[in-house]
């Protein structure tokens, strides 16, 4: 932070002047006394401060050379550890009073200047990510991610936001700044991050092979920047830091979309009409300009960045992608298919069939359906239960496919036909079943009502009884139970001898 003028003056009258101690000015005036420490380092005077700070013997007094010399080889070394060596040596002091001495002798690295880069239009560009915080989407809490590239020669930025900072939306924001600028800068520079640098072992720098893909197509060079070097790319540092400042405060917006839209209306209005750095006289709109006939053609296809992955179909008819669930058709259960994801649509593919296209969800926990899959699962397990039947009706009595058959042609509803015959079966047994079919058929009536009254009619010539059903309903279950007749006897005891009160006195 910047020393106002009055201030320095004063922290140096009265330090020179009135000959006031560290603590002293920095209570009175009211600033920290590192502040104070720094103006008088800056004008010189530091050999005074510490003069003035040691002008009475401390205990650490004769252990100062081993101090400055254990400094000077290892100036990383904490203050307690050195301490602990101290007092191995004899020193009574305590611990924090040594750590002042320590600050105060601790070698200072020297300060590094840095050169001003300046870069020919349309040669560089930079990229990085901001996070802007988190917004609830329904149940699930999304990171707010912003994509920040800037022209280092204009200063043009492009910004959009995601709901996460995926390789997918790592590509397409470099798409859209494409689109947005309608060109390509020669050479981008990246800090360290997985999207844009795998491993790195020295000099040696393994890319992600899906930037070095992209950057191929677009036909730029993708640079990372040295490690723990952010002013190599120090514009779009001081360009996030410029979105958090004059973009960002008191920001509202309905969803991402909303927020997408407001930021290219800052891009192309106010950030666009700053000044541009390199003269006073020209906006950085301006600048973009003269910049935009220097950068690389768009190519003639685009770049396919929409996110793919492989997913293992469970039992149920639905693939989880990104916290939620959604339908296929169930003939693909217990598979492995893709998923391809954009912000608007999740298709989900079999090879190169697209089995299902929904609109994507960033909720948590949804069930994203389309009709036609439910459906289609309903019938399938009607027709299943049905067919069961019928092959266990086809299998005890051979005559009844020929029933089915005619009863089909006659338009007659199968599924209740099969739910009859069933019945039947259950009461009647195969052999009986077997010979009402047979003379049902011969009448020409192939439904239930006609074997009915053939097993009905062959009952009554047999003079058998009615048959029960082998299975009896719960409400059955529990009325047929056995009921044991109480003694009645015990009930005589209960009433009055009457007798007996006549004959009394």
């Amino acid at each position: 932070m910047a020393i106002a003028p009055e201030l320095r003056a004063q922290i140096l009258r009265l330090f020179q002047a009135e000959r006031w101690r560290v603590g002293t000015i920095s209570r009175q005036l009211g600033v920290h006394h590192s502040t104070v420490r720094r103006v008088l380092d800056e004008a010189g005077v530091v050999n005074i401060v510490h003069a003035l700070s040691t002008v009475r013997p401390t205990r650490a007094d004769r252990y100062l050379p081993f101090m400055l010399e254990t400094l000077t080889k290892f100036p990383g070394l904490t203050a307690s550890r050195l301490h602990a060596m101290v007092c191995e040596r004899g020193y009574a002091g305590g611990v924090d009073h040594f750590r002042h001495i320590v600050a105060r002798h601790r070698p200072r690295p020297a300060a590094e200047a840095y050169l001003r880069l300046r870069t020919l239009p349309g040669e560089q560009a930079q990229v990085d990510w901001g996070h802007f915080g988190h917004i609830m989407v329904g149940r699930a809490k999304r990171p707010l991610m912003a994509f920040v590239m800037v022209l280092s020669y204009s200063r043009r930025i492009f910004l959009h936001f995601s709901l996460n900072a995926r390789m997918d939306n790592f590509l397409r924001g470099h798409v859209l700044a494409f689109a947005t600028w309608g060109g390509v800068a020669r050479v981008l520079l990246y800090d360290n991050l997985k999207s844009a640098v795998l491993q790195r072992v020295g000099n040696a720098i393994r890319f992600n092979p899906e930037l070095l893909a992209f950057a191929s197509h677009h036909r730029f060079e993708p640079r990372p920047v040295a490690v723990a070097r952010g002013n190599q790319k120090g514009r779009v540092e001081r360009s996030i830091r410029y979105i958090r400042d004059n973009f960002w405060p008191a920001r509202r917006f309905t969803d991402v979309d909303d927020l997408n839209s407001q930021a290219r209306a800052w891009c192309d209005g106010h950030s666009a009409s700053r000044r541009w750095p390199q003269d006073d006289r020209f906006t950085v709109g301006q600048a973009f300009e003269t910049e935009r006939a220097s950068l690389l053609a768009l190519p003639v296809h685009d770049y396919p960045v929409a996110e793919r992955l492989a997913v293992q179909v469970g039992k149920t008819p639905y693939v989880r992608f990104d916290l939620n669930d959604y339908s296929i058709p169930h003939t693909h259960v217990r598979r492995t298919l893709t998923v391809v994801a954009d912000p608007d649509r999740v298709r989900i593919l079999s090879g190169a069939t697209v089995l299902a296209n929904h609109p994507r969800s960033y909720d948590r926990g949804a069930q994203i359906e389309l009709e036609v899959h439910v459906q289609d699962l309903v019938d399938h397990k009607r027709g299943a239960r049905q067919h069961r039947a019928t092959d266990r009706l086809a299998q005890a009595v051979p005559a009844v496919p020929e029933l089915l058959k005619r009863a089909a042609a006659r338009g007659y509803n199968l599924g209740s036909i099969t739910r009859d015959l069933a019945k039947l079966l259950d009461r009647y047994g195969a052999q009986a079943m077997q010979a009402a079919a047979t003379e049902a058929l011969a009448r020409d009536v192939p439904h239930p009502n006609a074997v009915l009254l053939a097993l009905e009619h062959a009952r009554e010539l047999r003079q058998q009884s009615p048959p029960v059903a082998t299975q009896l309903s719960e409400r059955a279950r529990r009325l047929d139970v056995t009921v044991r007749a109480h003694a009645l006897g015990s009930y005589d005891e209960l009433r009055p001898d009457t007798d007996h009160d006549k004959d009394a006195p």
